[in-house]
């Protein structure tokens, strides 16, 4: 066939503009997460949650993204209607999270409060990654290699831009002189307009991209990257050759799992973890038994397949990101513990000190926010032409876990700020780096599939902060929040190490990712 043989063509450089475009949505959704990292824990216990049920009532988030991201990257790469490939996933998803952003606030007006609560949070995360999942593989699919630097780097500054706004928005409202204090049980005015202009905010700038930028139809990706027919088939392939030795220590050390809660006395948010591995090995042992019988490629089969058969890059990659988002999940969720007892001097949330230094939360999490927009179009590409991007992940790294270790000897509100700036620099690290990197050295037939794989290891850490961060704080350090942060400063510490050896697993002649 011709379209086997020709030369495959340049997808067309973006101008900035385009870049822009291509890319605002991302300000909204990251308003939307912003809202949810920074003041989610508050409203819980608002609601009367205790520091114990956190991580439990967190376990919404990561859960709903291991199931969807996956799923709606497979999806992606096979969708085309008149919105386009991604378009149609943005656009519903944003519409799911902003109506969940606007019920949020209504909590305490239902029956049992906390439950729905939890319940809009999972709503939330779930329409959240129906609309950022396709979000990474879009720049992709409209950047040649040459861009994908620049794309992903104009993406982090709009994350960094929206989550400032997100988070910063409930300070301004208490200095404008709305109410951030209410009766007990009440979730304050300042959260509840946060969370309302959150909602229009996030729609609004979805609506932006899906309306200003045009996706590449089917015949024309097949020009710029050649014909996905040979690549459908490979994982089904893959899955035949397979044993079931694996799918049965899955199912194991999930049963193992399960079963060592009652015995050493764990938290019950472990026989999630432990049933989750042991689905996910019964999942496997169902594909790989389909692709045994022949069966054509289905959903199942092409997304285990696919997880097996991860290129070398992304499995060291995948390293990373586990280390690094086990650090930024025990941040978001116990970031507002830390500053209201330790800094403020408060554990009770109806106080005024207990609501500033909640307040003083979403100060710390926008100047982060801020320093990772700067950083993404100033330090990082300054750094990536002196190191190279694997160096400069591992630079960056390493400058969050300095501040990390700031929060665990440092009592002054003030100078916390100064360790934001070094969390703020790995956070840009982390939001362009690894993806850059991977949409130069993965099959772009295959990037929505490939870029919703990879997200799960930015999940799977955050099951087992939400799961089992809880038993360790309660066996050795209860009531004691602050030893998270000295957790969080291992990880990105580890991170920082296992960057190094992303290196080998690169071709020699990729210009986006050898080193300078």
């Amino acid at each position: 066939m011709a379209t086997s043989t020709a030369q495959p063509r340049l997808k067309p450089r973006q101008s900035f503009w385009g870049l822009w475009n291509i890319s605002f949505g991302f300000f909204g959704i990251q308003i939307g997460f912003a809202l949810q990292n920074s003041n989610m824990s508050r409203v819980f216990q608002t609601l009367g949650a205790s520091m114990d049920d956190l991580p439990a009532l967190w376990v919404a988030a990561p859960l709903t993204g291991l199931i969807v991201q996956p799923i709606i990257g497979h999806l992606s790469d096979k969708t085309w209607n008149r919105l386009g490939r991604r378009r149609p996933y943005f656009l519903v998803g944003a519409i799911f999270a902003a109506l969940s952003l606007f019920v949020m606030p209504l909590a305490p007006l239902i029956a049992a409060p906390l439950v729905f609560a939890a319940a809009m949070l999972w709503v939330l995360d779930a329409s959240l990654n129906v609309s950022m999942e396709p979000f990474r593989a879009f720049v992709g699919d409209m950047l040649g290699t040459d861009q994908h630097s620049a794309g992903y780097a104009v993406q982090t500054a709009f994350i960094g831009t929206g989550a400032v706004v997100g988070s910063i928005f409930p300070f301004f409202l208490e200095q404008w002189g709305v109410s951030n204090v209410a009766a007990d049980g009440g979730i304050p005015d300042t959260v509840k307009w946060s969370f309302w202009f959150g909602a229009f905010a996030l729609f609004a700038a979805v609506l932006w991209t899906v309306v200003t930028t045009k996706e590449y139809s089917p015949e024309e990706m097949a020009a710029f990257d050649g014909p996905p027919a040979q690549e459908s088939q490979q994982p089904i392939r893959a899955l035949a050759a397979k044993s079931y030795l694996s799918s049965v220590v899955w199912m194991g050390f999930g049963l193992v799992v399960i079963l060592s809660v009652d015995a050493l006395g764990l938290e019950k948010e472990v026989l999630l973890l432990g049933a989750l591995l042991a689905v996910y090995g019964l999942l496997s042992a169902f594909a790989i038994s389909m692709a045994k019988s022949g069966q054509r490629a289905n959903m199942l089969s092409s997304i285990v397949g696919d997880f097996s058969g991860m290129p070398e890059v992304m499995k060291r990659l995948a390293l990373v990101q586990f280390f690094s988002w086990s650090a930024l999940f025990i941040m978001w969720i116990n970031t507002t513990p830390v500053v209201t007892q330790y800094v403020f001097g408060s554990t009770d949330t109806t106080t005024t000190a207990y609501n500033d230094g909640a307040n003083w939360v979403n100060v710390l999490f926008t100047v982060y926010n801020g320093v990772a927009a700067i950083a993404a179009l100033a330090l990082l590409p300054w750094l990536s032409r002196t190191f190279g991007q694997v160096k400069t992940h591992s630079i960056c790294l390493t400058l969050g876990a300095l501040g990390f270790l700031m929060f665990f000897f440092v009592r002054d509100a003030n100078a916390l700020l100064v360790a934001e700036v070094g969390i703020g620099i790995a956070w840009a690290s982390i939001l362009a780096m690894p993806y850059a990197i991977l949409a130069s050295n993965l099959p772009q037939q295959k990037l929505g599939i490939f870029m919703g794989l990879f997200n799960v290891f930015i999940v799977v850490p955050q099951l087992l902060v939400a799961t089992v961060m809880g038993s360790i704080m309660q066996a050795f350090f209860p009531g004691e929040p602050i030893w998270t942060m000295l957790f969080a400063a291992a990880s990105w510490l580890i991170a920082a190490a296992a960057m190094l050896r992303v290196q080998a697993a690169l071709p020699s002649t990729s210009p986006e990712t050898a080193d300078a």
